[in-house]
């Protein structure tokens, strides 16, 4: 219920905020309301110790600001690799976290909007699935599923349930199977 009456809100409410790339100024402001949407215990998470040390995946660091250009809302996605085909082929993917938008802006369709511009832009960029730990409820409504990591673990604990997947072409994360492993870019000093 609290999801239709967020969505009827955000319907009426004038969008006062915009999706733009994220940068180097906007680090201070990213983690300050991580830490206050995700509590202290953010960084002991499976889906962090695959973020750790490393880079998002190109282009796929995105910001939600509001009129004054302040970070109101986040969400990055990152490469891994999603198991293995049954060939033993190595399986590309993303792994969308954390998404998170600032109390105050809630109910303004701002964490929507980033999912959307998440999606639209790693479809853009030929990505072939997106992985994310999170609110089957929330989720499903963009097309993430658990259909297709059954055969996938996370490195540390997870719930199943709320280990989802798009496929943004048709068949990519058939017979994957294993462990996500962090195969992007490093963090570099």
């Amino acid at each position: 219920m609290a999801a239709v009456l967020n969505s009827v809100r955000a319907f009426f409410t004038p969008q006062t905020f915009h999706i733009d790339a994220e940068n180097p100024g906007d680090i201070v402001a990213r983690e300050s309301l991580l830490d206050t949407a995700m509590g202290a215990g953010r960084r002991r998470k499976s889906s962090e110790k695959l973020r750790a040390g490393r880079v998002p995946a190109e282009g796929l660091a995105l910001v939600a600001r509001d009129e004054d250009g302040h970070v109101i809302g986040t969400v990055r996605l990152w490469n891994v690799q999603a198991g293995v085909t049954r060939e033993g082929q190595p399986v590309a993917a993303l792994l969308l976290g954390p998404l998170a938008v600032d109390a105050a802006h809630e109910g303004k369709g701002i964490g929507s909007a980033l999912m959307r511009a998440a999606i639209t832009e790693a479809s853009k960029r030929d990505h072939g699935a997106i992985l994310l730990v999170g609110d089957a409820a929330y989720y499903e409504r963009f097309g993430f599923f658990t259909a297709q990591t059954q055969h996938l673990v996370m490195p540390g604990p997870f719930e199943r349930s709320r280990f989802l997947a798009l496929e943004l072409k048709d068949g990519w994360l058939n017979g994957a199977a294993g462990m996500l492993v962090a195969n992007g870019r490093r963090f570099s000093v």
